[in-house]
């Protein structure tokens, strides 16, 4: 595996720090890849209350199957607000039962703040032109083909993990066009790795 940077200067290596790029195998032309905003309560802490850890999981999964793909892991935590904005906006949803769309909004944040375009930088580094891109998410692939990508959607159809986490599926689904098994199907719950599964509700504590 290599891993290389994503900064907002790629030619250079200068400027922010926006993420990683992981490399397995030697992928080539239609090779499956994955762009991942991270989340640290669904990746690292197996949070319940979102599908992120899932569709890594998921992700991953198809990656090692495969023997080759990329995984683009992005700094933009709280789909580009933050940790702390995210902790708030689950926090006041906890509290009134809004979704975190809504709870954004109250907060005076934008529902969605996140970029892909140095995303498809770092995929066009790499030599690609076309991918199997894995995501649920319009704007992903939309990004991609309008740098130029020929990109073939590869659906995460994974099943909520909690009830909570439906209602967030659910909520993209509406609000922002993804899609989402809750509307289509149940689908085989799958494992959660290690410990994580253990982990919930991390930012309800105090």
């Amino acid at each position: 595996m290599r891993v290389d940077e994503v900064r907002t200067e790629l030619d250079t290596g200068a400027g922010e720090l926006l993420g990683h790029i992981l490399v397995f195998g030697d992928p080539d032309e239609g090779c499956l890849v994955r762009i991942h905003s991270r989340c640290l309560y669904g990746d690292a802490l197996g949070s319940q209350d979102c599908d992120c850890g899932a569709e890594l999981d998921m992700a991953m999964d198809m990656i090692q199957a495969e023997g080759h793909g990329v995984l683009v892991y992005l700094e933009q935590e709280g789909r580009g607000s933050g940790l702390i904005v995210k902790a708030m906006g689950l926090r006041l949803g906890a509290q009134t039962g809004v979704d975190t769309f809504t709870s954004y909004r109250m907060l005076g944040h934008p529902i969605d703040s996140r970029s892909y375009g140095h995303a498809a930088q770092a995929l066009s580094g790499l030599g690609l032109a076309a991918v199997r891109l894995m995501t649920n998410n319009p704007d992903k692939v939309a990004a991609l083909e309008a740098a130029g990508f020929e990109v073939r959607t590869v659906p995460l159809l994974t099943e909520p993990r909690s009830e909570r986490a439906r209602l967030y599926m659910e909520s993209k689904r509406e609000v922002c066009g993804h899609r989402s098994s809750v509307s289509a199907q149940r689908w085989p719950r799958r494992a959660v790795r290690g410990a994580w599964g253990l982990v919930r509700n991390a930012y309800s504590a105090g």
